[in-house]
């Protein structure tokens, strides 16, 4: 017979494993139940002797209770990437889309958006390796320079559009719109032979992501998921795009169904030539497809619209009414004065009406007194209110709040400066990602054309493809606050060697060949007019430009 414990002891290990281990995660054991107690005053519930929902003590971190009284509810998805997106993937789609149309504030954030990152145009600056190609840096010059020639002659056109629409700009513009209001773009590179467009039968069309789709609708497997075939690897292997045959299905992607037909393109040819360019930006593993820009903040785009029309629809109701007029006469009493019924009396009165002018005298009934109708609307609140919900967004966008609103009324120098570079940031960075995943693969496509049809010099090509083929692209500029500090800075920095003129040339968003050239010609015709002078620091001395002069406080007289 085994002994029993003594007080306060725990039993046996034999006695222990007699309820079975069922029992004791579950409870269901002969001793006293332990219910697990918040300690923020959340839920009392749960037994057992583990962790958690089902234990009597919480959980080592708080993030992860579950009887917390914050986070009792909080039970997110947890599952893959593409298991949390393509069943959402729709509607947060068509709700980014609505904001894009209907919210001036998403439109106007995605429009800034753009302008930054591409601006009016953007521009190749090829560089080739001339290291590891064995050549020198005036070969790379020329060669450059010869290679940039030529992309324009078929970038600055709409051959390379395939409906003869846009140029490489206006390409590039539209596909980037597509990714920050759709989370993706789809376009294909074609290959046509038009003659009266140009010389170079490569030409690219934008697809509606919209169209990428498993045949059929049919339900995701591990390698075709989204439209997108992979191989085990996740190396995307085809893509399966939906035909548009009918009219009716340009309104309604969905017509068609199973019944539908797709065409599957591959995602390169067999010497490695792209077919497809999926352009989208994963945030997490094996993510096929994109997501919109807004999917944090729609929520939240959604309510503050909502907000602001009901403010709105408030102030223009309580803007149609001038004031009130009130009388403390009750029935009895009017009867008493007109001598009669007081019916007549108030449907007389209520037809009265009073034209107002500048300098009207209004009279009124015997008692009546006006009373100025003063509306608290909009709230008093409203506008430090919308406020922070804007910073909130602009926080999810990478924008600060000066440029969603284009309002730097309650800005300084410092702040306004600090904001901007912040966010040059942020458009540094999403232009780098762009020029990386369509421009350059765009450029790519030309280049090999362009080398086989023997009009640019790059021997053993597709053995050294990425030596020829290595550029950089020129967006807009920064812009300047102060430009005479800013000038004065650029002129330090030159000064010190910590940076170089091609550099201070592309961060104003300019080809700093272009500028040597264009000077060249200009001090040319200046010296045959006889104006020419060397150019000349300006006296001010240079210290630390990026400071701002501090305006002095006037003293009370």
């Amino acid at each position: 017979m085994t002994p029993a414990p003594p007080n306060g002891s725990h039993p046996p290990i034999e006695l222990a494993r007699k309820s079975g281990l069922l029992a004791r995660l579950f409870g269901r054991h002969r001793g006293p139940v332990m219910r697990a107690q918040s300690t923020d005053g959340g839920w009392t519930y749960g037994y057992g002797y583990g962790y958690g929902r089902y234990g009597y003590r919480d959980t080592p971190f708080t993030g992860a209770s579950w009887i917390r009284k914050q986070l009792s509810n909080w039970l997110p998805i947890r599952a893959a990437a593409d298991a949390e997106l393509l069943s959402d993937m729709g509607t947060l789609v068509a709700r980014s889309r609505d904001l894009d149309r209907n919210t001036g504030i998403a439109a106007g954030a995605f429009q800034t958006i753009g302008d930054n990152v591409i601006g009016a145009s953007l521009r190749l600056s090829s560089w080739p390796d001339y290291r590891a190609l064995g050549k020198n840096a005036d070969w790379a010059e020329n060669w450059g320079r010869t290679v940039e020639s030529l992309w324009k002659t078929w970038a600055d056109t709409t051959a390379i559009d395939v409906a003869n629409k846009l140029t490489f700009t206006g390409l590039t513009t539209l596909v980037y719109r597509s990714v920050l209001q759709n989370g993706e773009a789809l376009a294909l590179p074609l290959w046509m032979d038009r003659p009266q467009l140009g010389q170079f039968k490569t030409c690219l069309q934008l697809i509606d992501a919209d169209r990428l789709s498993n045949p059929g609708n049919m339900t995701p497997t591990l390698c075709l998921r989204g439209g997108v075939e992979m191989d085990t690897y996740g190396r995307p292997l085809a893509y399966y795009i939906r035909k548009i045959s009918t009219w009716p299905a340009m309104f309604f992607p969905a017509i068609g169904g199973i019944a539908g037909e797709w065409e599957c393109i591959p995602a390169e040819t067999d010497w490695g030539r792209k077919r497809v360019l999926h352009i989208y930006q994963p945030d997490r593993v094996d993510q096929t497809r994109g997501k919109p820009l807004l999917t944090p903040v729609i929520e939240q785009f959604r309510m503050l619209d909502s907000y602001q029309r009901a403010e709105l629809q408030s102030a223009i109701v309580n803007a149609l009414v001038a004031g009130i007029i009130e009388t403390p006469l009750d029935p009895a009493t009017l009867a008493e004065m007109v001598g009669g019924d007081p019916n007549n009396y108030l449907a007389a009165k209520n037809e009265y009406r009073v034209q107002l002018e500048g300098g009207t005298f209004i009279p009124l009934y015997p008692g009546d007194k006006m009373v100025p109708f003063a509306p608290a609307r909009p709230a008093p609140q409203f506008a430090a209110f919308s406020e922070f919900v804007l910073r909130q967004i602009g926080v999810s966008m990478g924008l600060p709040y000066e440029q969603i609103m284009k309002d730097y009324s309650k800005t300084n120098y410092s702040s306004a400066r600090a904001a901007l570079l912040e966010s040059w940031r942020y458009f540094t960075t999403r232009r780098a990602w762009l020029t990386t995943y369509w421009a350059q693969p765009v450029y790519e496509l030309w280049f090999e054309e362009a080398v086989n049809a023997g009009l640019i010099d790059a021997p053993d090509f597709y053995a050294q493809r990425a030596f020829y083929t290595r550029a950089k692209w020129i967006g807009p500029g920064r812009g300047w606050i102060d430009p005479v500090k800013e000038a004065e800075a650029a002129q330090v920095r030159m000064a010190t060697g910590i940076s170089t003129l091609e550099a201070e040339c592309a961060e104003q968003g300019m080809d700093y060949n272009d500028v040597i050239d264009q000077r060249m010609i200009e001090k040319q015709r200046l010296q045959e007019a006889g104006l020419w002078q060397e150019p000349t620091l300006p006296p001010k001395s240079m210290g630390f430009p990026a400071q701002p002069e501090e305006t002095p406080i006037r003293t009370p007289v």
